[in-house]
């Protein structure tokens, strides 16, 4: 019989070592190497479908394979079947992620339950809490499904032999870092468990056709907590965002082999669970503040959805060296090259002022299309002087000070007419090619100096 090995192993990228060290070479994390044995007599198995399922498959010429469209299932919520790209893809691993407490358990049990409400067999496994416990929380958040099973176990060979004894259509794995394989010596959670559990679900998936959740636990720094590598393994990935102290939350795919990337879903968190919000843009701006400088109107896109989010900033003098810039919900990067634009393009003294930027509602915005709102909100804490309260204000800012054109507009101003503003700000470039609505004016304008004039006179 031949000897165990034992190497260090990193816990946030799993790069491998003989011996331990401080600083992991692969991702530069310090404290991160951990020892693992490996087995020697243990075989390895394969991660292919064919190999578990002892059938051989042959090569196909991709002319004579049948494209056919995979009947998807309804999960009877709007929002996550928009994020889904249309429903659960039967056979589909995804994985979920988010902070704790943010949710995601509270998401997935209320999913289960609809589901088994509509004929759907599902199969709750939680490694984190008991059965009685589940079933705590399902009397509050008011679920009683006969179609709904639940199981509280950590041992990856009794899980899969409930989902065969039951066979479900969805199996939901609350968390993937508490379900082990005895075969691995390591500890759950650790690297090699994580990426061979996942493993292993994804066969049951491709092999039994039954579509598969499991929650991802996240670091401090955000990222889902793991070998990278199981991001790539899985068909979907989505993060469960929003600030604990907020009671909105959004479910944002940021890979999906199924459908669109970056769309989202809204939800708001009640006594009761999750409940869907199917118009975020009027929720955003219901408190918002009329007359008050530094706050401007967007319409952001967010996948296939426009959605009208108040950005708000604060410029202050500072008797600092250094002025602080702060920002939430945006890039601080961004946010520097702007009031660097500002102040070289415009003539703002912006060198000695403290600047804090907020987006409203804890909605986080990676496209450029807001930059020229942030521009303006700037401009007009700085100057103390207030925008129209039904401005929207749309566009990406160059480094010359140029306004760029930017994508799908007719949808961000049919959706800003249907709130009621009255006035839109776009890139000159955009005009033309799409009919503007009823009720609102739309203006072109080609630098971030034309905008100033229009919105704050001058």
């Amino acid at each position: 019989m031949a000897k165990n090995k034992s190497v260090f192993m990193c816990q946030e990228c799993g790069y491998e070592s003989p011996k331990w060290m401080g600083k992991c070479p692969g991702c530069h994390q310090w404290n991160t190497m951990v020892e693992e044995v490996i087995k020697k007599d243990t075989p390895t198995r394969g991660l292919s479908a064919s190999s578990s399922s002892g059938t051989q498959q042959k090569p196909q010429s991709i002319v004579s394979v049948k494209s056919e469209q995979e009947p998807r299932i309804n999960t009877h919520t709007t929002e996550l079947n928009r994020v889904l790209g249309g429903g659960i893809v039967p056979g589909s691993l995804v994985l979920v992620g988010g902070d704790p407490g943010i949710g995601k358990s509270t998401l997935l049990l209320q999913t289960s339950a609809k589901l088994a409400e509509h004929g759907q067999k599902v199969l709750y496994i939680s490694g984190e809490e008991s059965v009685k416990q589940t079933k705590l929380r399902s009397d509050r958040l008011d679920i009683a499904a006969e179609e709904l099973f639940v199981l509280a176990e950590t041992d990856l060979d009794l899980i899969e032999k409930a989902v065969n004894d039951i066979n479900p259509s969805v199996v939901i794995i609350d968390s993937i870092q508490t379900v082990y394989r005895p075969e691995v010596t390591s500890a759950p959670g650790s690297v090699s468990q994580v990426r061979e559990c996942t493993s292993h679900f994804m066969r049951i998936a491709k092999t039994k056709g039954i579509a598969i959740f499991i929650v991802g636990h996240v670091t401090k720094e955000g990222a889902i907590a793991g070998p990278r590598m199981l991001e790539h393994m899985v068909d979907a990935v989505l993060y469960f965002e929003g600030e604990r102290h907020h009671t909105y939350r959004i479910l944002r795919a940021v890979k999906n082999r199924f459908g669109s990337t970056n769309e989202i879903g809204v939800f708001e968190m009640k006594e009761l669970g999750l409940a869907e919000v199917l118009n975020p843009s009027e929720i955003f701006l219901e408190e918002r503040s009329k007359g008050v400088a530094g706050s401007t109107v967007v319409a952001s896109l967010e996948g296939t959805r426009p959605m009208l989010v108040e950005i708000q900033a604060l410029v202050s003098p500072t008797s600092f060296g250094n002025p602080r810039r702060m920002a939430t919900g945006i890039d601080h990067n961004r946010v520097s090259l702007l009031m660097a634009v500002l102040e070289k393009r415009v003539g703002l003294l912006l060198q000695n002022q403290d600047a804090y930027l907020n987006v409203a509602g804890g909605v986080r915005l990676d496209e450029p299309a807001v930059d020229l709102s942030v521009a303006v909100s700037i401009a007009s804490s700085f100057r103390d002087a207030p925008t129209r309260p039904t401005d929207v204000i749309i566009g990406e800012v160059g480094l010359t000070g140029e306004v760029r054109r930017v994508s799908r507009i007719d949808q961000r101003i049919h959706e800003a007419a249907k709130l009621g503003f009255e006035r839109a700000i776009i890139p000159d470039k955009n005009l033309g090619g799409w009919t503007i609505p009823k009720g609102i004016e739309v203006i072109g304008v080609s630098t971030v100096e034309e905008t100033l004039h229009y919105t704050l006179g001058g």
